[in-house]
């Protein structure tokens, strides 16, 4: 995809996208109406909740190499050793936008033309913090209806294979084939099979090769004006297919369009309970830490069927 072609598509995917807030709902939640969150409810029949993050890692790997930092900071061996009443402790630290752990990124992730989403000044991101855009805008959470899209599945693979990429045709086509259609307000999960190829064949340098979604596949997410997406991967492809623009996707999602995005997801544990109960949409709830400041979060989007 040419420089110029991208730059075509980045203008009409912003010219279509929501204002930059209404009502407090910032960017492409707009869509997420309190009408559509109550209705989400009717997805819930079994009563059954699936995580969709991968554990945190703590170990270093080709994909990971400032993994998170886990340390026990009490009880002491000596507090072990007595009767005493002692508290057991500990501290946690990671890279928030790396490679292997679940995360979501802040509408305040991406600068492009030395601007935020929605036209923000990029001098709004301090060496404190972001002062707008920043992750504190989901304090209250993202409530709605998730809809699960297997591409691998579609294409009768274990999974996609670096380098590779999911174009709209492949969402149209998925929807067809698992029954649903996606609609607005949605919260969308595009499964590639990246956390399955690599708990099989192990990490890999995902920096430099990895699946996603063809940047005119996010023309799909603006017609169906969906709130949010969700990949097992980065949501870009590597290497990119845009001249000069190392991850488009997060470029037209996040800052053309205002769509919150979340990271290296994990959907092996949901895909075999939707593919019983024959079903791809849900209940699902995200709550990202309150980190007033923060360009992203970990999270744990959980699926409720």
């Amino acid at each position: 995809m040419t420089a110029h072609d991208f730059r075509a598509l980045y203008e009409r995917l912003r010219n279509q996208a929501a204002p930059p807030a209404v009502d407090g709902r910032c960017g492409a939640l707009r869509h997420l109406t309190p009408d559509r969150v109550a209705a989400a409810s009717s997805e819930v029949r079994l009563g059954r909740t699936v995580s969709m993050a991968a554990p945190i890692e703590t170990v270093p790997g080709p994909d990971d190499p400032e993994p998170a930092v886990h340390r026990m900071t009490g009880p002491s061996p000596r507090d072990l050793g007595s009767d005493a009443l002692h508290f057991a402790t500990d501290r946690f630290a990671m890279n928030v936008h790396g490679d292997a752990d679940s995360h979501l990124d802040a509408l305040c992730h991406v600068v492009f033309d030395g601007e935020l989403y929605g036209g923000v000044p990029a001098s709004t991101l301090t060496a404190e913090g972001a002062r707008r855009l920043s992750v504190d805008l989901l304090g209250n959470g993202i409530v709605g209806r998730g809809v699960l899209l297997d591409i691998p599945r579609l294409r009768g693979v274990p999974w996609l294979e670096p380098g590779d990429h999911v174009t709209s045709g492949d969402l149209t086509a998925a929807e067809a084939t698992q029954g649903l259609r996606v609609g607005p307000g949605d919260l969308l999960f595009v499964r590639v099979g990246h956390r399955l190829r690599r708990a099989e064949l192990g990490p890999w340098d995902a920096a430099g090769a990895r699946v996603g979604l063809h940047p005119t596949a996010v023309e799909f997410l603006a017609e169906r004006e969906v709130s949010a997406l969700g990949g097992d991967g980065n949501n870009d492809t590597a290497p990119s297919v845009v001249e000069g623009i190392a991850f488009p996707v997060h470029v037209l999602a996040i800052h053309a369009m205002g769509v919150h995005l979340m990271d290296y997801l994990r959907f092996e544990d949901l895909v075999p309970v939707c593919a019983k109960a024959g079903r791809w949409s849900f209940l699902c709830v995200v709550a990202p830490l309150r980190l007033p400041g923060a360009t992203g979060s970990p999270v744990n989007p959980i699926a409720v069927l």
